[in-house]
């Protein structure tokens, strides 16, 4: 077989992924530097979260609680014992979030 004389296209495909990833790595450096607050990550993030976590488990916990009391007749009394038990479980899900904790079995760091 003959060889052909034109450039090899895995040395030319390497040559601009190189580049690529030179050029990305330098764009990475200098906007880490500017705005610290964006990273993903950062202590606004972290707020929205926990809030998200305490906001959504007491939500579910006051459906549950009023599509019951509407079912078997029980107002106000399991509104109050779910929103209980809603308010736990967020606090649950900020403790999980804050110590690194996961959902296996045992509550074991993953």
């Amino acid at each position: 077989m003959t060889e052909r004389g034109g450039p090899n296209p895995l040395k030319d495909l390497d040559n601009r992924l190189r580049a690529a990833r030179a050029e990305q790595d330098k764009g990475k450096t200098s906007s880490k530097s500017k705005d610290k607050g964006s990273q993903p990550g950062s202590g606004l993030g972290l707020a929205f979260r926990i809030t998200a976590d305490i906001v959504a488990a007491l939500v579910v916990g006051i459906v549950i609680g009023v599509l019951l009391d509407r079912w078997l007749g029980t107002t106000p009394w399991l509104l109050i014992v779910f929103f209980i038990f809603g308010g736990a479980a967020g606090v649950l899900n900020v403790f999980r979030t804050m110590e690194g904790y996961g959902y296996a079995a045992g509550y074991r760091k993953t």
